[in-house]
């Protein structure tokens, strides 16, 4: 029933009538719209650059949407919407613009229709853009060898679907061709092996973007343009946009370098080895674990009931509320201990709130490492650092540590259960004053669970080093530590105060102190 339901809306959606429709038209109009605009922006100026967007129509999914794409060759400030070409889900063509008298061209659709579609049915974009926009080339010309654009602490960035200010935004790079086509699979290549970005530059060329909607893509557009630029300005001033300070860009041997290797000699004249990046674990490697188990989880358990009913009707809680109830759902499946039906809504705000803090309080006696958990612990420990009842703590050598790092040029990021969020209010708000300027990213759950090695292979992606012996991993878990030397990373074990035991003849090495690193 479902199939023959699909199948008669991708024939009304092909039939002459819906191309002629308002919701076809309308798109068309707007796509010339945007290629005024965008031509005013430089992004798609002499006949380059292109625009696709999907006809919006709730009454049909997403991938069996129709396609209207710009046409290849043409002046872009000047195009009308009958100008527009008209493609099915899958790229076929349904209607392509009538032939214009000389000096005009012949019509032909965008020559980077394939690789819009790569887009479409890899990501499920709304709408690709393809700006030639002039930062967008000369930054991938400033390192010709980089195969990543990285920037972090720069305002824009929260633009970038999936980011916060703190957060390292990192594009990847491919490299130009004679023609377009021929990126296809480079592009297609680069959406597989970043399934975060939302944008790849092609070098000496321009960059590709997507989003979810026409208004997404041209949002983040803007964002990624603005970063280049940025970019671009402090590469001129001299300073390192990739680091959290944008301090100077520092040279070794003469040869500028964004990212510092790090590699030193031991007093037994032992090459160390090379560090890029170092990934830390936070209980028990820069915090007490008490502070976590005497002080953040009460907080969050004695807090519940009244962070859920002051902030009920945001889309902040009801998005936690829904992460909540699905958990449950998936615990009560299981047989999971502690576990108790949470009503529907309309039952009521007070019963709905009852059953989340009992779920709630069972998660966290229960030290359960779960997203659904550390986002809504996240949100309620946000409002106790805002207020002063809470405050950071870290170990008295990891600032010094962690200053150290940063001006060598070594980028240090957080690898914890908790969420993003926590973990930068705790390093936000410290017991030494804000940390996160040594920071470059945080990550959490969300990439894979910490004693699985998968988790640091998808890190070892992110943080856009040569090969994974260039990142040191501390943490104070055995079974941590062996994931993380599973997937090729070098590892060190932290023995703090209040500490587990670890294992007899457990093979790593252990410091008792950043300074012994």
């Amino acid at each position: 029933m479902a199939a023959a339901v699909l199948n008669g809306l991708k024939m009304a959606a092909t039939s002459q009538a819906y191309l002629e429709s308002m919701p076809v038209n309308d798109t068309r109009k707007l796509l010339s719209d945007l290629c005024r605009h965008f031509y005013g922006l430089g992004w798609v100026s002499g006949t380059g650059g292109s625009i696709t967007i999907k006809v919006h129509d709730e009454s049909i999914p997403k991938p069996q949407q129709l396609i209207v794409m710009s046409p290849s060759g043409v002046q872009k400030e000047r195009m009308v919407p009958e100008d527009m070409y008209v493609l099915s889900p899958s790229g076929c063509f349904l209607s392509s613009p009538s032939p214009k008298p000389y000096p005009n061209k012949p019509p032909k659709c965008s020559d980077c229709a394939p690789l819009f579609m790569k887009a479409y049915l890899m990501r499920n974009a709304g709408a690709v853009i393809h700006s030639h926009g002039m930062e967008s080339c000369i930054v991938t010309m400033i390192d010709p060898l980089s195969k990543e654009f990285r920037i972090t602490h720069m305002e824009m960035i929260k633009g970038i679907q999936g980011h916060g200010y703190y957060d390292e935004l990192v594009v990847p790079i491919i490299e130009n061709t004679a023609h377009e086509r021929e990126l296809t699979d480079a592009l297609a290549e680069a959406i597989e092996a970043y399934p975060k970005t939302t944008a790849v530059l092609v070098r000496n060329h321009g960059i590709y973007i997507w989003g979810d909607s026409w208004i997404h893509a041209k949002t983040q557009a803007e964002c990624y343009h603005y970063l280049f630029d940025a970019a671009i300005k402090l590469y001129q001033l001299g300073l390192d946009w990739s680091t959290p300070d944008h301090g100077p860009i520092k040279k070794y041997g003469g040869k500028t370098n964004m990212s510092v290797k790090a590699g030193t000699v031991n007093s037994n004249h032992e090459t160390e080895p090379s560090r890029r990046c170092i990934v830390l674990d936070i209980e028990g490697t820069t915090t007490p674990i008490s502070f976590v188990t005497d002080v953040l989880f009460p907080f969050a358990r004695n807090n519940v009931s009244r962070h859920l009913a002051a902030t009920y009707e945001t889309d902040e809680t009801q998005d936690d509320i829904k992460l909540l109830r699905t958990q449950v759902q998936s615990d009560l499946e299981q047989g999971i201990v502690g576990a108790v039906p949470i009503p529907p809504d309309d039952a009521g705000k007070e019963e709905v709130i009852a059953a989340l803090v009992a779920n709630v309080e069972a998660m966290i006696k229960a030290d359960r490492k779960i997203t659904a958990l550390k986002q809504l612990q996240g949100h309620i420990w946000r409002t106790g650092f805002q207020n002063n009842e809470l405050e950071g703590v870290v170990f008295e050598d990891v600032p010094e540590a962690l200053q150290n790092w940063h001006a060598s040029g070594i980028k240090v990021y957080i690898y914890s259960s908790g969420s993003r969020l926590a973990q930068r209010l705790l390093f936000g708000y410290t017991n030494y004053g804000d940390l996160r300027k040594y920071l470059c990213g945080f990550f959490d759950t969300t990439v894979g669970n910490k004693r699985e090695t998968k988790s640091y292979v998808e890190i070892t992606e992110s943080v856009g080093v040569d090969k994974p012996s260039e990142i040191l991993f501390v943490t104070d878990v055995y079974q941590e530590a062996v994931a993380a030397k599973a997937a090729g990373l070098e590892v060190i074990i932290s023995i703090r105060p209040g500490n587990g035991p670890l294992p007899d003849n457990h093979g790593f090495k252990t410091i008792t102190s950043f300074s012994d690193i």
